[in-house]
């Protein structure tokens, strides 16, 4: 029972790690479960209110309470944003020059009624790409049809470097499939022992709900109440319940049936030449799709109303997001997310902010071109760090700053970690990816209460909900300072990081230095950017 309980809350913690577009929650929410976070905890300040948030409302306040500003544009790409959210009313961003429905491409951008931004994983006819594999799936699919029952000894020497790349890909694809299927069965294991536990100590309690509280003073010599109090104990104080199951259990299920699995191929709703990765027309306008929880949480973090008395209230006052639609239920394609950067850049994003993450990369020099583009053009990335708990430092986690085959990395690009509101060693996040070299900066990404599809809200976890806190930020800047170029504004939001050098619980075990997990060392603030921002812009005033 007990090695199965801490299979169950490691896997828990972990899954979102190998999750299809880093959806970035976990299923029980990090080493902070037992506490309660406080509502629009990452606005918060750590001085008035001893919580580890990025003082947006301090910088309100004390110093943009009568400032004006002027709109900026962030695209998000992502699972899709529903734009009708009551809390992203007069947020999302309008193609002023489409007409709405018609039919005809009224700007002659090469999309038709793009009016809000548009979905790269959709038909023409309307249909959409809700799963897709995993880029390691894709990837073994391709080189095992090549290679299969081949060995280096009887490969051409021009085939060597790619036969022993698909040795790796076709190693780590077993493993992971034959990983996804025993957690599976164990965990499915362990909910017939806590669902057989709960049925037991209801009838020895004589009670219609077992809780924490009503078995504590349980007191049997019977090994059987014995057993099930032990195992309740361990569920309830890790926060596992029968959500956590069906979440879990679908989730690996979903992975078997779709991610890894060889024979899926729904790239043919697209109805694009997926091989010619420099096409750019196809798709579809609507951007929602089937299944936009992702991105609606993350949209509404950047910019959801702060006026409305509604929900939650965003980083970004003076916003206007940019729904594309580019990351399914399962890895996302280059070819997709290059088009998505071209679109953003070209139609006005400033910001692009990137929560999602993957092992491989197989055409990641078309994402990178993408990449220089928005540089050239001074638009600033955002990329969520991803939830491996890695050092990714050595492991990379796609799409990278660091170009392919060279050693040079975008200067437009900031890679986020993620921490908690905790004001004690535990404040990086379990499930945090980090890196001294590759991550920039951390900002909160633990139990932050964001939109949901419907206009409903929910508290998800993750480096995915971290990118937007600094992209709500960089836009921040960008909207009260329009001196400052996307380098500015890199800068200031990396200098004026909260540093830290405490001791901390380092994801994945163990303790460390905090200023040993990422570049800066730090926490992005908001006030103290804001109060940098003023400083850099006087000083451009004054040339």
């Amino acid at each position: 029972m007990n090695v199965l309980g801490f299979l169950l809350v490691f896997t828990l913690q972990m899954a979102s790690a190998n999750s299809p577009y880093n959806k970035n929650h976990t299923f029980f929410n990090d080493s902070t479960k037992k506490l309660k976070a406080p509502l629009n905890w990452f606005n918060l300040d750590l001085e008035t209110d001893n919580v580890r948030g990025i003082s947006t409302e301090k910088a309100y306040k004390e110093i943009l309470s009568n400032k004006s500003s002027k709109t900026v544009v962030v695209a998000v790409i992502d699972s899709g944003i529903d734009i009708e959210h009551e809390d992203l009313e007069g947020k999302i961003w309008v193609n002023t020059n489409e007409i709405v429905g018609n039919g005809i491409d009224d700007d002659g951008n090469g999309y038709i009624d793009d009016v809000f931004g548009w979905n790269f994983i959709g038909g023409k006819d309307g249909s959409h790409v809700g799963h897709d594999t995993y880029e390691i799936t894709r990837e073994y699919k391709r080189l095992h049809a090549k290679y299969k029952g081949k060995t280096l000894n009887n490969v051409s020497k021009k085939e060597k470097e790619e036969f022993n790349y698909y040795t790796k890909v076709k190693e780590d694809f077993l493993d992971n499939v034959k990983q996804y299927r025993e957690t599976l069965s164990n965990i499915e294991t362990f909910q017939d022992n806590y669902n057989k536990a709960i049925k037991l100590m209801k009838i020895y309690l004589e009670v219609d709900e077992v809780t924490a509280e009503n078995i504590k003073n349980v007191n049997s010599e019977d090994p059987k109440i014995q057993g099930a109090v032990q195992l309740l104990n361990y569920a309830f104080s890790n926060g596992i319940d029968e959500n956590q199951f069906k979440e879990i259990i679908n989730y690996y299920t979903e992975g078997i049936e779709y991610g890894y699995n060889t024979d899926f191929e729904p790239r043919t709703i697209v109805g694009d030449n997926f091989e010619d990765k420099k096409e750019k027309f196809y798709g579809n306008p609507d951007v929602e799709g089937p299944d936009a929880e992702h991105g609606t949480h993350v949209a509404g973090i950047i910019g959801a109303n702060r006026d409305n008395e509604l929900g939650i209230g965003g980083v970004a006052d003076n916003v206007r997001i940019m729904a594309l639609r580019a990351v399914p239920n399962g890895d996302e394609r280059d070819k997709d997310i290059a088009n998505a950067i071209y679109y953003a850049v070209d139609n006005g994003a400033k910001i692009i902010n990137m929560s999602f993450g993957k092992s491989y990369s197989p055409s990641k020099v078309v994402v990178d071109k993408a990449v220089k583009y928005a540089q050239k053009k001074g638009v600033l990335i955002i990329h969520a760090a991803g939830n491996d708990a890695e050092n990714i430092d050595e492991t990379a986690n796609f799409p990278t700053a660091t170009f392919e085959g060279k050693k040079k990395e975008a200067q437009n690009w900031l890679e986020i970690g993620a921490s908690s509101w905790v004001t004690d060693n535990n404040f990086v996040a379990s499930f945090s990816n980090y890196g001294k070299t590759k991550v920039d900066i951390f900002a909160p990404g633990v139990d932050i209460f964001s939109s949901i599809p419907g206009s409903e809200y929910k508290e998800n976890s993750g480096t995915s909900m971290a990118a937007p806190v600094v992209s709500g930020v960089a836009a921040l800047l960008m909207s009260y300072y329009p001196e400052l170029s996307a380098a500015d504004v890199k800068d200031i939001l990396v200098q004026s990081a909260i540093k830290y050098d405490d001791d901390v619980n380092k994801p994945g075990g163990g303790n460390t230095p905090f200023n040993s997990l990422s570049k800066t060392g730090g926490i992005i603030n908001a006030y103290e950017a804001v109060k940098m921002a003023e400083q850099k812009t006087l000083q451009i005033r004054k040339k």
